[in-house]
Formats: C-alpha cells, structure tokens, sequence
C-alpha cells in the first residue's frame, strides 16, 4: 500500500500487546503472530456508537491498537497488521474485497474488506509461499491460511477456500464461511489496492443508517476453539457443535465483560463516549425486545 514505515515506539508497544517478540520472517512466526493478533485483539464497531468517527489511516489504527488497548473493523485490524507483519521483514500486499451474504459476490459490496496476502514463505503447505492473512473477519480466521484451493478447518468452522477467475483480470479468490458463522462469504482480487480504494464503503459502513454497523454495536474475540461475541446487550459463544446465549442488561456488567472477555477496558473513551454507547445498546435491545414480545401474523 506504499505507506511510511511503522513508528518504532508503535511497533514495540504493538509487539507487547499481542505477547510475541520479534523475529525472522518464516511460516511459524506469521502464524504466530497471526494466532496472537486474534486472540487479543478484538473486531469491534463500539467506536461508532460511542461518537468516535475514525478514519481508516492504518497508522492511526496502529497507534490506538498498540497504546489505547482498541481493537477495529477490517480496515483498522488488517491495515495495522499489515504496517506491523511490514516492520517485520515480510512482503504484504493490500487486496480490495467484499464480505457478502447468502445473495453472493456483487459490486455492491466490493471495497467492505480489506485483504491481506504475504508472500515468499514457502512450506509445503504454501509450495509458492504465500499466504492469506486475515484478522478482520470476526468470526472466522484464527491462522493464516496457505493461498491455495481446498478445504480450511479452523475449529469451530469448516470453511472453503475457491480461486476465481484465474488468468483474467478479475483473478482472485473466494472463501465460503461455515454455515455457523456471521456471513457466508468473502472474494477479493489479486489486484493491489490502497487506502483510496477503501473510503467510501467505509463512509458508508460507519455512518449510513442502514448499515449493520451503525444499528448494532459489536464485539468478537476468536481463540484456538471458537469465538466470543457481544451484539447489543446478547453475549454468545461459539464452539464446536454448540452455542450459548446470555442477555447481559446491567451496566457494569456490560463495560466489565467487554475489558475482561474482549480485552477493550476503553480507558481512553470519555464518560459521554460511554454514556452515548450505553444508551445506544440498552435502546437497541429494547426495541428487540418489544419485536421479539409482538403477535406474528
């Protein structure tokens, strides 16, 4: 994405967080550090019930991932790690995709993901040595996955990785989500992207009434078995062949499950910023409420 090298006080402070020293590129290290990255650092979109209204400069998303314990959509968590996997010696590239539902791929949601591939790690898993990285997904990645056709198992999900168009301008890939999971699936191209190719999906993502994101405020922590996740005030958790729900309505609760099982203590959000996110999700939930008690026809 030809971006400036990564500060170096982000750098360490982001090294830190995820719990992982340094070292030489290899397939164990990215995985690594992938697996570290999931595991610690959230997906959340509480920043924008919360009135914070960030950009996508990846720079900017590093710094609040690495000193403010925050975490982001695709833009911020793939866009940091990118900076960050870059500072470290590996060869990434920027792709321009689209999460899409049960509808499939369409331009309409081209540009709502931003990809990362790493490439010259060769294993026999990766004979070519490249690899899809992919910490903005929520749901569903905690490894980085080899760029090759087939089968992707990463327990709680089975999921299926297709290469599309292959010799054509419109090459690229597609991965098909477990029918568990938050979405059915995602494509990208091959095709290098920049920051420019992402501002308008996120104008929309992050502000449009209509989007998903605006109405419901969200959490989700992936771990080696599953995954955690908070929408409005529902706390859930995903694992092989089971699920389990809560309501989490108390206040204190709620701010004490987001630092505790999400890792966002949000120090840095002021007391209006959490004023103005409580009142969202309990408002939210309400409403919920009241359509789940009304007579169906």
């Amino acid at each position: 994405m030809s971006l400036a090298p990564l500060d170096h006080d982000v750098r360490q402070a982001y090294l830190a967080r995820l719990g992982v020293e340094p070292e030489p590129p290899s397939p164990g290290a990215l995985r690594r550090l992938v697996q570290a990255h999931a595991e610690r650092v959230p997906y959340e979109t509480l920043w924008i019930q919360a009135g914070e209204g960030w950009g996508i400069d990846p720079h900017d998303a590093a710094a609040r991932i690495a000193h403010q314990q925050r975490g982001g959509y695709c833009y911020h968590l793939n866009g940091a790690l990118g900076l960050l996997l870059t500072a470290l010696g590996y060869d990434v590239r920027a792709h321009v995709g689209g999460v899409h539902g049960p509808e499939g791929p369409s331009a309409a949601v081209r540009g709502n993901h931003l990809v990362l591939t790493v490439a010259g790690l060769p294993d026999e898993a990766a004979p070519d040595g490249t690899w899809y990285v992919d910490a903005g997904l929520g749901d569903a990645l905690h490894s980085p996955v080899p760029l090759v056709a087939g089968a992707v198992t990463q327990p709680p999900f089975a999921m299926t990785l297709e290469q599309t168009g292959a010799g054509t301008e419109a090459a690229g890939w597609h991965l098909v989500h477990d029918s568990s999971g938050g979405f059915t699936g995602m494509s990208w191209t091959d095709a290098l992207a920049s920051t420019a190719d992402f501002e308008a999906q996120h104008q929309r993502l992050s502000t449009s009434p209509e989007s998903g994101f605006v109405r419901v405020a969200m959490a989700e922590r992936r771990d080696a078995t599953g995954v955690d996740v908070v929408r409005g005030l529902v706390l859930s958790r995903i694992e092989t062949g089971s699920r389990s729900d809560e309501q989490v309505t108390d206040r204190a609760t709620w701010f004490g499950l987001l630092a505790e099982r999400f890792a966002l203590p949000l120090r840095e959000l002021a007391p209006e910023g959490r004023d103005r996110l409580w009142g969202h999700v309990l408002a939210a939930h309400r409403r919920w409420e009241q359509q789940q008690a009304a007579p169906r026809p």
